[in-house]
């Protein structure tokens, strides 16, 4: 019996565009209007920062010669076929997963478009507290990181027929 792409999480996919887009745009904008380490003040706490990315989070890996693009380039490719894999054999009805899932293939495939057509990912959020930074970052990471959340609550909120069978 095949399943309908309506049925399935795969609905969902067109969220996984809309972060793609978002993503890639605001990038577009720091490169076209920012020099490489410029800075400018939003509100407290919180500047534009151009920035590139050699590595993954944290700049993990950022020194080690170039074979670090294509390793993080396969790891996102199968983290998002993974993904798919799921939402595919899931419910459209399972909304919580499918929205953390489109918001982590997003925010993958924004970074892995940096990474192979740039050769670096572009970072532009620099949130600070006095001199203390935090690594600076991207709206793609922030799709990634609230996907991951959301993946990590949806583990902890009980499934409808679970509740139901622990009350009877």
């Amino acid at each position: 019996m095949s399943k309908s792409i309506c049925s399935t999480g795969l609905r969902w996919l067109w969220l996984a565009v809309v972060v793609i887009i978002v993503d890639l745009g605001s990038k577009f904008l720091i490169m076209g209007n920012f020099q490489l380490g410029e800075s400018m003040p939003l509100i407290p706490y919180l500047n534009l920062f151009y920035a590139q990315n050699h590595g993954a989070a944290f700049s993990f890996l950022a020194d080690k010669g170039g074979w670090q693009r294509w390793f993080f380039a396969l790891i996102a490719l199968v983290i998002v076929v993974a993904l798919v894999v799921l939402m595919y054999r899931g419910s459209a009805k399972q909304k919580l997963n499918n929205i953390a899932f489109a918001m982590i293939i997003g925010g993958a495939l924004g970074n892995l478009f940096d990474r192979l057509y740039h050769g670096f990912v572009v970072d532009f959020i620099d949130f600070y507290v006095g001199n203390w930074h935090f690594a600076t970052f991207n709206l793609a990471d922030s799709f990634i990181c609230v996907g991951a959340a959301m993946v990590v609550l949806e583990g902890f909120l009980a499934k409808p027929n679970e509740a139901t069978k622990s009350k009877g």
